[in-house]
């Protein structure tokens, strides 16, 4: 079977081929990137507010999800902030429950108190996030 030749006006399988595929990676690079929406984490710079402290349960905590900060409150008004991401594999922290703050995709398990690793198999501790707390406000640093 005879190939066709390619002319100026009909570009070559191939180059189509590898447009569709750059096309797409676009498409999928620009999807994980900031929409504008407020959907994607904040990264703009200074401090901010999180929430309020009121819906920090004692011996619990919240996940921030968009800030990818997770805060605790291991004791009655004793606040405490960590990376939303666990050191095991880089997912993001599911839930706080029974003490610890619990990543779903391997089954790691960190303290509330200090981050440390409770249950692996992640073995380095959550980093610490510097936040203050002031008028009942939780702000980011």
């Amino acid at each position: 079977m005879a190939r066709p030749t390619t002319t100026a006006h009909q570009p070559s399988r191939r180059t189509l081929v590898m447009a569709v595929g750059v096309a797409g990676l676009a498409a999928t690079l620009a999807a994980c990137g900031d929409s504008g929406d407020d959907a994607g984490d904040d990264t703009s710079s200074g401090p901010h507010a999180l929430g309020r402290t009121a819906d920090v349960p004692e011996g619990g905590g919240v996940i921030f999800t968009k800030q990818r900060v997770v805060v605790t409150q291991p004791a009655a008004g004793d606040y405490k902030a960590f990376s939303a991401i666990c050191t095991h594999n880089g997912c993001p922290v599911a839930s706080v429950s029974g003490g610890t703050i619990n990543c779903d995709c391997h089954g790691s398990k960190f303290d509330i108190a200090d981050g440390s690793v409770r249950k692996g198999p992640a073995t380095r501790p959550l980093k610490a996030a510097k936040v203050t707390i002031a008028k009942g406000t939780i702000t980011l640093r």
